[in-house]
This record gives structure tokens, C-alpha cells and sequence, in this order.
């Protein structure tokens, strides 16, 4: 098993052509037919991810955002990215990250959120975002109360809505992806939920009568390169191939509620 099939693997679940214009997944590091010792998933490269994928024997990395997302002129230690790289590549550590194509894929970061949520006519595949119906008697605060237990983070509301009034409707785009409040709303949404919010889109939601809950960047995106993780175990599995997919757990920083043993 080499790099090249794991990418064809990914490529095949979210098809990297669909990468939005300023991304960068892709195979990164690494030659395409070196053979694989281990795969080590996380959100993130950070030098405690590194720790964990050596310590598990893996020399690929998964990560959903990817290095170099603006283009370097040179590869050295005397910033962080470039320490990392520069580690990588003494280490012979290979990475693939799938980014905005796993954002907009069918079962990817958005719709593990969205069955997170317990959404039901689900709209918006092949969009940046998604829009679906919540059960029936939910409120403002119990959605709260179920992402901060599901994504083990801290939710922030924004908005005028009190917790025990029923919201029915749900719009979501993971990581920071506030813009897009209003084309769910426009489906119907009364509530959008994202990782991080940016002030001038909670003013303007708030003016419509549409509440934002800020649930993190880190905690609305990791569960779907976890699930991508998994696709891949199961893909490897059904071909008998021995290759244990490993994975860090908040990796990059502590969040508040980030529960290390899950």
C-alpha cells in the first residue's frame, strides 16, 4: 500500500477537483509510491501530532488543513510551519490533506455535523454549508446543550432568542463559515450553526431575526476527518490490508470541554 492509494481512496470519498480556488489539498509531503508503515489522521500538523504519529510507527499523515496554504519562497525552521516541514521531511513523513473537497463532499464535514445535529431533509450537497429540519420539540438551549455534549466544546449564542423557544429549522457550515448564514436562511433556517463568527454576520442575522451558535472551529470539524479515518479503516479492511489507522484528539490547542480520553 503506498501514498498514491491512499490518495486515490480519499480522492474517490471527495474528489480533490472540487477543492475550492485558494486551497491546497492534495498529496503535500512525501513520494506517491512510497510504501505506507502507518496512517496518523488528525485535524491539524502540529509537532504533538508528529510526536503521536512516530510514536504510532505511521509515516502518512491525513489532516484536514493542510500546510502551506500560502505559497512559501523557502523551507526553514525560523517559523512554525516551516519547523514542521522541515521535520517532515528529515523524517521522511508524508501527508495528504483534504480540505474544502471534504467540506462539500457527500458524508463529509458538513453532513457529520449535520447527523450530529439529528438533521432530517437534508439540503446543500455540493455547497459549503447545509440545511435540514431539527426533531420535533427542540429549543434553542437543548441544541446548545446536545453540540456542546456532541462536539465536547462550549457554545456561544448570538442572537435574541431565548432557550426555551423552539427552533425548527437548522443551517450549519463547520470551521468559519459564518458568510453563509443567510443562504440557509433563505431555505428556511431560524437558527446557523458554525465554528467561528465573525461580527459584522452575527450584527446582520441578529437584525433578521436568525441566531448564530459559535461551537468552534476545531469542535465542528474534527469529527469529519475522524470519519474520514474510519472510511479508510473500513476501505482497508475490506482489501486485508494489515494498516491501522491511528488519530490525535485535539491536537492542535486545548479547548474548553475537549475531552483528551475519547
Amino acid at each position: 500500500m503506498t501514498f498514491r492509494d491512499i490518495y486515490d481512496m480519499i480522492d474517490a470519498l471527495a474528489p480533490f477537483s472540487t477543492q475550492m480556488d485558494f486551497d491546497n489539498s492534495g498529496l503535500l509531503a512525501g513520494h506517491p509510491d512510497r510504501e505506507i508503515t502507518g496512517i496518523h489522521v488528525a485535524l491539524d500538523v502540529t509537532h504533538r501530532v508528529l510526536d503521536e504519529a512516530e510514536a504510532a510507527g505511521a509515516n502518512l499523515l491525513v489532516t484536514h488543513h493542510p500546510l502551506m496554504f500560502a505559497p512559501r519562497k523557502d523551507i526553514t525552521e525560523s517559523d512554525y510551519e516551516g519547523s514542521l516541514l522541515c521535520r517532515m521531511i528529515r523524517g521522511r513523513m508524508g501527508l495528504i490533506a483534504a480540505h474544502t473537497n471534504l467540506d462539500l463532499a457527500c458524508g463529509g464535514t458538513n453532513d457529520v455535523l449535520a447527523a450530529l445535529c439529528g438533521l432530517t431533509n437534508v439540503a446543500g450537497e455540493g455547497a459549503c454549508w447545509r440545511v435540514g429540519d431539527l426533531p420535533e420539540g427542540t429549543t434553542l438551549g437543548s441544541l446548545a446543550s446536545l453540540l456542546e455534549q456532541k462536539l465536547h466544546t462550549v457554545v456561544r449564542i448570538c442572537g435574541q432568542r431565548a432557550p426555551e423557544q423552539p427552533v425548527r429549522r437548522l443551517g450549519l457550515c463547520t470551521g468559519a463559515g459564518s458568510e453563509y448564514w443567510e443562504e440557509t436562511a433563505a431555505l428556511g433556517a431560524d437558527v446557523f450553526v458554525t465554528g467561528e463568527v465573525r461580527h459584522h454576520h452575527a450584527l446582520a442575522a441578529a437584525d433578521r431575526g436568525v441566531v448564530i451558535l459559535e461551537a468552534g472551529h476545531f469542535a465542528t470539524e474534527e469529527p469529519g476527518i475522524f470519519a474520514l479515518g474510519d472510511a479508510l479503516q473500513s476501505r482497508l479492511n475490506a482489501l486485508q490490508c494489515p494498516l491501522r489507522i491511528t488519530r490525535s484528539v485535539c491536537g492542535a490547542y486545548a479547548l474548553p470541554g475537549c475531552d483528551q480520553r475519547r
